[in-house]
């Protein structure tokens, strides 16, 4: 085992399970990339100079796109480059600097769907009050909220990490988190394993209570209602719901390659369940809302002046 202080850097082993075809996995990764900058683009664009746009849920949307554009740059110009390099080391401070964006990433991620199911439950349940209960300073908090309160928690249990001595340096994954760093710790791995799970506890409780309600409440009103209302609450949901099944998708594949044996599991599976959270909810978002919310799509049709349908 190597002595702590020598560990300043880390090799990325699952790169080189993608060395027989890196060059294509180089080009598709660089179109995915350039795919999310565009449509997260667009729909930043189109939100910010169409003043009918400067709606609650059109600017929680914005958000959600420029939050994906965040977490997908902390991931692939550094996978593109390592995909073009023989080493595949990256030094300790990058590491960290990846860690911090990816969980960040995730986490604002979550809560920023929890914000919207909230304001889909208003906009269902209480339709004419919607627009004083959700008024623009309201929605600004609530989107201050969504960056502070989930950097903030993070940056607490972060701070373990800070602290941490290496005597490993393989990460079987193509970057680094922070799962994976205190596995290689020489020295307090179990404290951290202990304020890992209660901040996950902690985080991850408020956000999905407020989903689970917003959508048990959606779906009495439903119940009670014509079904005229019932359909346009269904319009007015699904996107949401997509978004929230399509985060959930990437957490499960995240989870369980963290906490289970994949050994068994072919290495292009692993590779692509490892990168579908950092890639599909950030390039899917904005094509699922603008494409399924009538308003979005008008306005992006006509900026390029594509006849609507």
């Amino acid at each position: 085992m190597e002595n702590a202080t020598t560990v300043t850097s880390f090799i990325l082993t699952a790169y080189s399970e993608m060395d027989n075809l890196k060059y294509l996995h180089f080009f598709v990764f660089l179109v995915l990339y350039i795919l999310i900058i565009i449509v997260s683009s667009i729909l930043t664009v189109v939100t910010y100079i169409e003043r009918a746009l400067h709606e609650p849920m059109y600017l929680l949307v914005c958000n959600l796109a420029v939050n994906g554009v965040y977490g997908s740059t902390g991931l692939l110009p550094a996978l593109l480059g390592h995909l073009v390099s023989e080493t595949h080391e990256v030094s300790l401070g990058c590491c960290l600097a990846q860690v911090f964006c990816l969980h960040t990433y995730a986490t604002v991620e979550f809560t920023i769907l929890a914000v919207m199911g909230y304001d889909r439950y208003i906009a269902v349940c209480y339709p004419l009050h919607y627009h004083s209960i959700m008024s623009i300073s309201r929605t600004w908090k609530l989107i201050a909220f969504s960056w502070i309160y989930p950097c903030s928690i993070f940056i607490m249990y972060f701070s373990l990490t800070l602290r941490l001595t290496f005597c490993g340096r393989f990460i079987e994954k193509v970057y680094c988190v922070n799962f994976e760093l205190v596995k290689l710790a020489c020295a307090g791995a179990s404290l951290i394993n202990i304020v890992g799970l209660v901040s996950i506890i902690f985080f991850i409780l408020p956000q999905l209570f407020m989903i689970l309600f917003s959508y048990a409440q959606i779906l009495r009103v439903c119940l009670r209602s014509s079904k005229e209302s019932q359909i346009k609450a269904l319009q007015t949901c699904t996107p949401h719901l997509l978004s929230v099944i399509n985060y959930s998708v990437g957490s499960f594949f995240e989870i369980i390659q963290s906490r289970l044996n994949m050994s068994h599991v072919p290495p292009e599976t692993r590779i692509f369940m490892s990168l579908y959270f950092i890639l599909f909810p950030p390039m899917l978002n904005p094509v699922i809302y603008g494409m399924t919310i009538h308003a979005i799509r008008v306005r992006i049709f006509s900026m390029f002046r594509v006849r609507k349908w």
